[in-house]
């Protein structure tokens, strides 16, 4: 019994879209719970009266911003199609949703190992490096001299996006598509591709939002699996 016991587990914390029948969408927030999910704030470590900066608030999945982490996926996925539907509640400021994610507090003590699709207002599409890499089409124009380049603490990690006009006004839905499949990533902000990398040095991991500063409210985290890119490649 212990030993079968032991094999779910181990085949829950590794599930990957290739389990699900295809185009099956997953709603990975059900409204009202972080069920599937787990924090990750490190001033939570140590200090017991230190509360979670993500909450459920009015059928919403929201991220207070502080104290700075992440909500990480308790499941591993692969070949999908990611929607996130979100809105700065307030001031707007700094978010993201982490792809591929692995290994945590990889990078300053914080970040899991992961590619970063940025949030930040009037900068969503960015590609944040973590520990992980990735190449896009003029990458010196959009990442800086190759020199600088890395991975780590102190390198040139951006890549910037490809518009400045996708993101909605403060206090509106925004709608994020992150379509990852292979090695390759494509993002969407309100139907305006913003960004293609390829050459991803991971193809699989979990999910994950920050907490970085801002309160932003999430109403729909879809996944859905997929055979191919939606364009191109």
């Amino acid at each position: 019994m212990k030993k079968l016991i032991a094999v779910s587990i181990v085949l829950m914390a590794t599930l990957s879209c290739k389990s699900l029948p295809q185009r099956q969408s997953v709603n990975l927030f059900n409204g009202s719970d972080l069920s599937g999910w787990h924090v990750d704030v490190p001033k939570m470590d140590n200090d017991p009266s230190v509360k979670s900066p993500f909450i459920v608030r009015d059928g919403l999945l929201v991220s207070l911003g502080n104290p700075n982490g992440h909500i990480i996926s308790d499941a591993v996925y692969q070949n999908y199609r990611l929607e996130v539907q979100y809105r700065f509640a307030a001031k707007p400021g700094n978010c993201g949703v982490l792809v591929h994610a692995s290994t945590p507090r990889a990078l300053y003590d914080m970040f899991p190992k992961s590619i970063e699709v940025q949030m930040f207002h009037r900068n969503a599409g960015d590609f944040w490096c973590i520990v992980e890499d990735i190449s896009v089409p003029n990458m010196e124009q959009r990442r800086g001299p190759k020199e600088e380049w890395g991975i780590i603490e102190g390198k040139k990690r951006r890549i910037l996006n490809l518009t400045e006009t996708s993101e909605k006004p403060a206090g509106e839905w925004n709608t994020m598509v992150i379509e990852c499949f292979g090695n390759s990533i494509m993002v969407w902000v309100n139907d305006d591709l913003v960004n293609h990398g390829f050459d991803c040095t991971a193809e699989k991991g979990q999910i994950a939002l920050q907490a970085e500063g801002s309160e932003v409210e999430f109403r729909k985290i879809l996944l859905t699996p997929i055979a191919k890119l939606s364009k191109g490649n």
